[in-house]
């Protein structure tokens, strides 16, 4: 079982996200312990400050390190060692990889920054830093919400069967293959006929290949992170001569 705690000024923004969802499903299973630890709670003072402004001026208040700290030490009394982890814009870029990391952990403490950012000392006292994207957020309070989410699903027993996570976007490093559900004809658009023969095989091959040119398409840096099959080389190398044919049809 992963036991996670996530350190908020803001506990109740978790209340529905964990009750939905894979990440309610893992919980309901016993796979996956998630708790919300109020920083307000590790405060000094009557009003509970947990910012202040920064030294040397500047507009917005940065996170003080000593609440963030001390509930860090309090939890990590009572997980044993947890990787703690620090969201923030400063952090490595968030993947499936990383996810499966955390997946394998056996418990983690997700600090959530807010305003302007923490206090630099506070890294100190982490052992990673994540970030989900290149945009600004309120705070790390969703940045923890699509960490919990990558990685509840991962855990073995969560989402059933695992073997359909396969197919999945970036789990193989390449993005997913086109979807169709009924209605067979939805305004004149139709489901490739391939799905509706009943050869698996080839359903497998088409599937691959669709999921190939839509990674060369849109997410071509994809291709260079991971080796390819000898069956998926080929299927490359099919698509680029289509589309060169298909470009140079459209120039005569």
């Amino acid at each position: 079982m992963l036991d996670a705690r996530i350190v908020t000024i803001f506990p109740a923004i978790f209340d529905s996200f964990l009750t939905h969802g894979n990440p309610a499903r893992a919980r309901d299973a016993g796979l996956l312990r998630v708790e919300t630890v109020d920083l307000r709670d590790f405060a000094d003072d009557r009003h509970r400050t947990t910012d202040d402004y920064p030294y040397g001026g500047g507009t917005g208040m940065i996170m003080k390190p000593e609440p963030i700290v001390r509930a860090v030490r309090a939890i990590s009394q009572e997980l044993g060692a947890p990787r703690i982890v620090l969201m923030t814009p400063q952090g490595r870029l968030f993947d499936q990889e990383i996810a499966e990391d955390l997946a394998s952990l056996a418990s983690m403490v997700i600090v959530c920054g807010r305003y302007e950012g923490v206090d630099e000392r506070i890294r100190s006292f982490v052992d990673d830093e994540i970030s989900i994207g290149d945009y600004i957020l309120s705070g790390g309070e969703v940045a923890a919400m699509v960490i919990v989410d990558a990685v509840s699903r991962l855990i073995p027993g969560v989402i059933g069967a695992d073997s359909h996570i396969d197919g999945e976007s970036f789990y193989r490093g390449l993005l997913e293959y086109p979807q169709y559900t009924r209605p067979r004809v939805f305004e004149d658009m139709e489901v490739p006929a391939i799905l509706l023969e009943g050869h698996h095989e080839k359903i497998r091959q088409w599937r691959k290949k669709q999921s190939l040119a839509r990674t060369l398409a849109r997410r071509p840096e994809l291709l260079s992170r991971r080796p390819l099959d000898a069956e998926e080389q080929t299927l490359l190398e099919e698509i680029r001569s289509e589309s060169e044919e298909h470009v140079t049809d459209r120039v005569v």
